[in-house]
């Protein structure tokens, strides 16, 4: 959605202008302020320190919305895969909320609450052994990785608490 115009005088004449929904940094210092498609403030508007600890990570697989991920080091480089219970060392480090192609920049959340996810049962939700995803049900086979991502509050959302991943024998 487009931001909302407001009146601005600019030279003494009434003049329309957008507000802004993103922030490039200090070339939009004095812009009005425009809430985006959420209904919220977007991060790129918060000073640092303050909202959701995120970081951009370029994806080595596509990623759908709602995906648990997988922070690793490809030769030095961060990227980031879908996070899964069937190997050590692929446990869940954060989610993403949006789909991203291979190769493309993903915005990982390492806390909060992963609203993009379907199909939860309200309680604990654990990795599992599809990639990805998250449910109620513990991975029991000898070299799954038991890990709990966090909390469904609801079908549609979980609290991100981020367990430490056991490797049953």
């Amino acid at each position: 959605m487009a931001a909302k115009k407001f009146l601005r005088l600019v030279n003494g004449v009434l003049t329309e202008i957008f507000g802004v929904q993103t922030s490039a940094g200090a070339g939009n210092a004095g812009d009005l302020v425009s809430l985006d498609d959420t209904g919220r403030i977007d991060n790129s508007m918060m000073p640092v320190g303050i909202g959701a600890d995120t970081a951009v990570v370029n994806a080595s697989e596509g990623l759908a919305a709602g995906d648990w991920v997988n922070v690793w080091n490809d030769a030095g480089t961060a990227k980031v895969r879908k996070a899964d219970a069937t190997a050590a060392g692929k446990e869940a480090h954060g989610f993403v909320l949006a789909s991203v192609s291979s190769g493309n920049p993903a915005t990982v959340y390492f806390e909060g609450t992963n609203t993009q996810v379907t199909g939860q049962t309200p309680g604990a939700v654990y990795l599992q052994t599809t990639a990805g995803a998250g449910a109620a049900t513990v991975p029991s086979a000898s070299g799954n990785v038991v890990q709990q991502v966090g909390v469904a509050v609801s079908a549609t959302a979980v609290n991100f608490e981020r367990g430490a991943p056991v490797v049953l024998a």
